[in-house]
């Protein structure tokens, strides 16, 4: 049972535009159902890499803020270990 699927102008151009050279360098003709089915498939095949593309982007800190990041830290004199933290996190 084929859906139709609704998308902008300039994806289906793109679309249209892989379509074609698909033809042009493997010489087979494809239709844009299977095209869409492949890239589905691929897609599920490196799915983390998929969900990455759809988080925010999240850019370095410029070394300004990253500073004043740390000059809000303050020390409370006290060390901390990982058997700290874990004791804290995990009881």
């Amino acid at each position: 049972m084929a859906t139709s699927v609704k998308m902008d102008d300039d994806t289906k151009a793109r679309l249209e535009r892989l379509q074609a050279e698909i033809r042009l360098q493997t010489g087979r003709r494809v239709t844009q159902q299977e095209l869409l089915a492949r890239l589905v498939e691929e897609a599920i095949e490196s799915k983390a890499d998929l969900v990455d593309s759809f988080r925010e982007e999240r850019v370095p800190l410029a070394d300004a803020e990253r500073e004043a990041f740390h000059e809000g830290m303050v020390s409370s004199g006290t060390t901390t270990s990982e058997e700290d933290i874990d004791d804290v996190l995990y009881g």
